[in-house]
């Protein structure tokens, strides 16, 4: 699954648009490397995402295509620093 949907589908990022952008201005790493919009994620992969100050880094668990809001949690993990 490309990165931009995953990011709308497990809800980290409301929108798929605004996923994208954040891949262009290079806030999105996958496993460390600066992810585009079109790069593909599998299990276990690590994603970081740069909010402002903050950072967001998950654990992929699941890929479900078309997640209900119920699911999206089940997506992935919070990992620490």
């Amino acid at each position: 699954m490309r990165v931009d949907k995953f990011l709308k589908n497990s809800r980290i990022i409301k929108r798929r648009q605004v996923a994208k952008e954040a891949c262009e201005n290079e806030r999105v790493l996958i496993n460390g490397s600066i992810a585009k919009a079109s790069s593909t994620i599998d299990k276990g992969d690590i994603i970081e995402v740069i909010f402002g100050n903050n950072k967001l880094k998950v654990r992929v668990l699941n890929i479900i295509d078309g997640a209900k809001k119920s699911d999206a949690s089940e997506m992935y993990e919070v990992v620490d620093g």
